[in-house]
């Protein structure tokens, strides 16, 4: 049986923390599960070290919040497995995923990175997991919403390859960090994660690379993962936490199917007369700290790949896109606060 070494990588998620390892430590046997916490407020660090302190199978490595890139990286020289599983606390892979993924690779070898079908809590499918690389068309459109518009279209949503089925295994750009599984090969020649990025775009910048170096990158529409989305970079509220824990799992339709349930150990969460764990509010501050870093991290991506591959109007363009959708995203959240 391979082993899988799972980098869990944790922000202010204490409340989903012990489910998040309990269903990896039942859900894979041949599991190292090293969790890497990022300087979180809520004790989350703490918490590791009371209920999991004891298992040989759970590393724990505390650390400044230097960023997601900075976290990944610290986990991965602790790695021992044959296989690794980059993934937030608010991912939740079945046996059945894992397996299916051990599998593929194993029969695949020239795929470097795989991910599954993620779907949020609202039954939806998360889209981070299924992208093209940022072209200056493909990021023109997504910042026009174009891709918005025309969800199928080749033309306008290259973004998120939303003309693909998505319940089908075929080849991607990117996907997203929260849930990718990674051959150890690849860091032979891809090195480390780009740790210019601290929040948005090490996955993109990743699997960049991943590519040049001639690895594939695949979809894997027929494993199915629920991702709470959002909770394990301390984006949702409190609110939003409660509300996830307490989802009934086996109420999400995606179209004519349901997810399998997610089983916690103990009394059902809507039983459990325990006090929630919150996590405090996200700040405005933060808000926009987190809003400037998605565009940065476009400015980062862009200077890196494709600034020498284009003229300089075409980059100019780009560059005075970026810009404004950062406006724009900074004047709606002060609006969003005070309004």
């Amino acid at each position: 049986m391979k082993k899988i070494s799972i980098i869990l990588l944790n922000y202010c998620t204490k409340g989903l923390i012990e489910k998040n390892i309990n269903n990896l430590l039942e859900a894979y046997e041949n599991c190292e599960i090293i969790f890497v916490d990022n300087d979180s407020p809520d004790g989350s660090a703490e918490f590791v070290e009371e209920k999991f302190g004891n298992n040989p199978k759970v590393t724990l490595i505390k650390t400044k919040n230097n960023g997601l890139a900075a976290g990944y990286n610290l986990g991965l020289e602790k790695v021992t497995g044959d296989y690794i599983l980059y993934l937030g606390t608010d991912a939740f892979p079945t046996k059945e995923v894992l397996d299916g993924l051990v599998e593929y690779m194993d029969t695949n070898h020239n795929v470097g990175v795989a991910t599954a079908r993620l779907y949020t809590r609202d039954g939806t499918i998360d889209l981070d997991a299924h992208r093209s690389f940022p072209t200056p068309w493909i990021a023109i459109t997504h910042l026009l919403s174009m891709d918005r518009l025309f969800p199928k279209s080749r033309l306008f949503n290259k973004y998120s390859m939303g003309y693909e089925d998505f319940n089908t295994i075929h080849e991607v750009d990117a996907c997203i960090s929260h849930f990718m599984f990674v051959r150890p090969e690849v860091h032979t020649q891809v090195k480390r994660w780009d740790e210019d990025y601290w929040l948005y775009g090490e996955d993109i910048d990743f699997c960049y690379r991943v590519k040049k170096a001639g690895f594939k990158i695949m979809y894997m529409g027929n494993l199915r993962v629920l991702h709470y989305k959002g909770a394990a970079v301390g984006r949702d509220t409190s609110k939003d936490i409660d509300n996830a824990m307490n989802t009934d799992f086996d109420s999400l339709t995606f179209k004519d199917e349901k997810i399998e349930k997610i089983k916690a150990d103990g009394p059902d969460a809507t039983n459990d007369k325990t006090p929630k764990v919150r996590v405090p509010s996200t700040k405005l501050w933060m808000k926009i700290k987190v809003s400037k870093e998605s565009t940065k991290a476009m400015r980062t991506f862009y200077r890196k790949h494709y600034m020498n591959k284009y003229p300089f109007v075409i980059t100019w363009m780009v560059l005075v896109g970026i810009w404004i959708n950062e406006k724009v995203k900074v004047t709606k959240i002060w609006l969003n606060n005070y309004l």
